[in-house]
């Protein structure tokens, strides 16, 4: 293929360098193996790693693994499991995660401590750690088996969540990819949202570990469907370097773009794979004091519940929207704010006369645009948010009978 330089990264099918992966079925939830639900991601060599998350203070045992990991060092592996999170486990969940990771470092031939551990499932059930530990010894991974990796952290979710991109630069193509999982319990603050990314670029630690930082930020800590953080949100972004390739100079906001675009990515399906979501809307804010205040108007507003059943009703109550910003602790002033709903104006320093059935048709597609214009600075943000239903409640009120 012809290399061009471009400052935006293209989607792509092809393999990243040095990666290989694969799953198997263990039972985990119920003993019955009957679904992918162990899965392994294997890279030939040492990887440049950096992770991000959950802020709750409940935090699951293989955040506390895995952090400390990485802190360590290069990581080789990464280990996950559904239908268990190994969360409010105690002392016998950090060692089942530590498990996980012996079992992985005797699969590939590593040291434990190079293997990062994610789980996502039930809360507060032990982990079945034989059955786990057979199934990492019976996966076979291979360049093909990412498709198998995102089938088997699925929980909720209704389909996979995956995205391949290639970054040309100066010396040649490197690759990334992502998957993810996530589909209630979704408000990180870096849900049950595990995202891993791999890519063949040789990067410095320091570098990744600032590239993953901005692009959680920039992504996932964006989104939300029901305003929970779980225990077990994990951003995990490992660089092999098999490429050969170190975006360098002005290469590497180029590279660290790429990885906000898959971030990005995974984010949006994930929102767009919420429980029970029928819509999801995009709220932009500018001209606001400052970026911080931006985001919270952002995420109070795709987070309101009042909000969030009007556009399930394609309810053109833009008052819930306003409000929401007022509260959201941003400096708001109503005299300056103006609202839009796609491009409608709503209001503008004051109610503004709109049709309201063509405001119902906006409400009523799967996508739309809120914006705010604060009038007040030049702080910018956004946030994606879901409508609320009652297939959302339906599921969460059945979820473990």
């Amino acid at each position: 293929m012809a290399v061009t330089r471009s400052a935006k990264p293209v989607s792509s099918d092809q393999d990243v360098g040095g990666f290989t992966a694969g799953a198997a079925a263990a039972g985990v939830r119920d003993g019955t193996a009957r679904r992918l639900d162990v899965a392994l991601i294997v890279s030939d060599r040492p990887c440049a790693a950096a992770g991000v998350f959950t802020t709750n203070q409940v935090i699951a045992a293989p955040c506390v693994v895995t952090r400390r990991h990485i802190e360590k060092g290069p990581i080789r592996a990464i280990v996950v499991n559904s239908g268990n999170a190994n969360a409010c486990t105690g002392e016998l969940g950090e060692r089942d995660a530590v498990a996980m990771a012996q079992a992985t470092a005797l699969k590939i031939g590593c040291d434990p401590h190079e293997v990062a551990v994610a789980s996502t499932g039930v809360i507060g059930v032990p982990l079945p750690i034989e059955r786990i530990a057979s199934a990492v010894r019976e996966i076979e991974p291979r360049q093909a088996g990412w498709g198998d990796v995102a089938r088997a952290i699925m929980t909720t979710d209704t389909r996979q969540k995956t995205i391949g991109v290639e970054v040309p630069l100066a010396g040649g193509v490197v690759h990334l990819r992502g998957i993810a999982k996530g589909a209630g319990m979704i408000h990180p603050n870096m849900a049950t949202l595990l995202a891993f990314v791999l890519t063949d670029a040789r990067v410095g630690v320091d570098d990744l570990r600032r590239i993953t930082a901005r692009a959680a930020d920039r992504s996932f800590n964006e989104i939300s469907v029901d305003g929970d953080t779980s225990t077990n949100d994990t951003l995990l972004v490992l660089a092999n370097g098999a490429s050969g390739l170190e975006p360098r100079g002005d290469e590497l906001p180029t590279f660290a773009g790429a990885v906000d675009f898959v971030c990005e990515s995974l984010a949006r399906q994930i929102v767009a794979d919420g429980e029970g979501v029928t819509k999801v809307f995009e709220v932009r804010v500018k001209g606001a004091a400052s970026d911080d205040d931006a985001k919270r108007a952002a995420r109070t507003i795709t987070t309101s519940n009042l909000v969030k059943t009007a556009i399930h009703g394609a309810d053109p109550n833009w008052g819930r929207i306003l409000a929401a910003a007022g509260r959201s602790g941003a400096k708001v002033d109503q005299r300056k704010v103006t609202v839009r709903i796609a491009d409608v104006v709503v209001f503008a320093s004051g109610p503004r006369p709109f049709d309201v059935e063509t405001v119902r048709r906006i409400l009523a597609q799967k996508d739309m645009t809120i914006e705010l214009d604060l009038g007040l600075g030049e702080g910018t943000a956004r946030a994606w948010g879901t409508d609320l239903s009652a297939e959302y409640v339906r599921i969460n009120a059945d979820y473990t009978t």
